[in-house]
Order: C-alpha cells, then structure tokens, then sequence
C-alpha cells in the first residue's frame, strides 16, 4: 500500500510539471532580466589596447626639436634628499647612482655627441676648493657643464672658482652664498650669459626648510654644438 501511494504521488508530479517542461523546450531557457544580462555580459575586447601618452626623454612635457639636448637638473632639498642630474633620458648624477654628495654636483660632456666626460661632487663645506679648480681649467672649447647643489654649494668657493663659473655663462656664481639652492648649465666659449640659470638665496624669511631654501627644478632643450670641421 505504500509504494502504491508513493508511485500515485509522483506520478500526479510528473504530470504538473509537463505544462513548464513543453514550455522550456517550446520558448527556450528562462531569461534574466535584461538589466541583469547587461551588467553580467562582459564587453568585448576591441583588441587593441588604449594609447598610452607619448614619454619624452628626462620627464620633459614635450620632445626637443633637432639640435637639442633634453636635460633636466634637481638640486639637493635642504641636506636630505640629494640632487640629479639628468641628459637626453640619462641619469648622469643621482643618489640612486650614489654618485653625489653635498656641495656643488657637477657633469660635464661633450657639447657635439652629449656623451658623459666626468661627473663628481665637490665639498665646499669641508672640501678643497683647488680640487674643483683642477676640474674646471682644463675644459675643452663646447663642454657642456651641468651642476646641482646641495646643502652648501658656496663657503669655500674662491674669486678664481667664481670667474670661472662665470666664464661658462653664470651670472648667479660671482654672488653665491652659504646654503644657496642653485642649478646652472653652462659651456666652454659661450659668449652670452647661459639662459639654463637658477638660483635662491638662504633667507631665514622665506626659506622653505628650516635653514635652507627651496629645492630647483629646472628642464629644457640646450642647443649641440656644431662639430668642428677636421
């Protein structure tokens, strides 16, 4: 008696459930709604990924036109963070090339080809000033110069040193001071003063650290000079 009952009931079952399944195989499977279908339906890839924007050498904001080198020079922030010296996309002087040090950071190259002929820093808090002189005399006519300081680029900097600077195109080296913020690119054999110039003064009014000003950040497109005919 039981499993006649049983087989009753799933039989009145099975004839319930025929009208969903005629429908099912008449009409297809049941749709979500179709706001559902929209936000569960994954677009389609076009292929092609969006354009990225263009890099230009030295974080410039823009490409420099032929004849040009792209540069871009930081100074020291106060003595924390050290200075860098960038030339057409290459790190000439940094702290991640642990190459600079308080002081003037100075990286000279060739004014045709752009390639790196030295790069070292020089104390002139507790260096010798004669060192520097022996780095900078025997430049070659186009040497291109370009220097970062950090924390003190001036207390053992002499008239000769200043002259020199400014010989290179500098107006701000004959009044530079203790704690100074400068970054400078000059060349042998300029005859005008260099255009490539900043400088801020160590003011206890308006410096931007305690006991030094702000940091400069200076990028721009030096023009090659022409090779010499041979």
């Amino acid at each position: 008696m039981r499993l006649a009952g049983a087989l009753r009931v799933a039989l009145v079952a099975a004839v319930a459930a025929l009208p969903w399944l005629v429908a099912a195989l008449l009409l297809g499977p049941p749709r979500a709604p179709l706001v559902l279908q929209r936000l569960l339906t994954r677009p389609e890839s076009s292929g092609t990924a969006p354009p990225r924007p263009p890099r230009h050498p030295c974080g410039l904001s823009r490409s420099c036109p032929p004849g040009h080198f792209a540069f871009r020079l930081l100074s020291g922030a106060a003595n924390v963070i050290g200075p860098r010296i960038c030339l057409e996309g290459r790190e000439l002087m940094s702290s991640g090339k642990n190459n600079v040090g308080r002081g003037l950071n100075i990286a000279l190259v060739n004014g045709v080809s752009g390639a790196l002929i030295a790069a070292q820093a020089f104390d002139m808090w507790a260096g010798d000033n004669e060192e520097l002189l022996k780095f900078l005399r025997p430049l070659h006519e186009g040497t291109l110069v370009l220097v970062a300081s950090y924390d003190d680029p001036a207390t053992k900097l002499t008239d000769e040193t200043r002259r020199l600077f400014g010989e290179l195109g500098s107006a701000a080296a004959k009044e530079l001071g203790f704690r100074d913020s400068w970054v400078f690119v000059g060349a042998k054999g300029v005859q005008d003063r260099s255009p490539f110039e900043q400088h801020v003064r160590n003011s206890r009014s308006s410096n931007k650290y305690e006991g030094w000003p702000e940091a400069l950040e200076m990028g721009g497109c030096v023009p090659r000079r022409a090779p010499q005919p041979s």
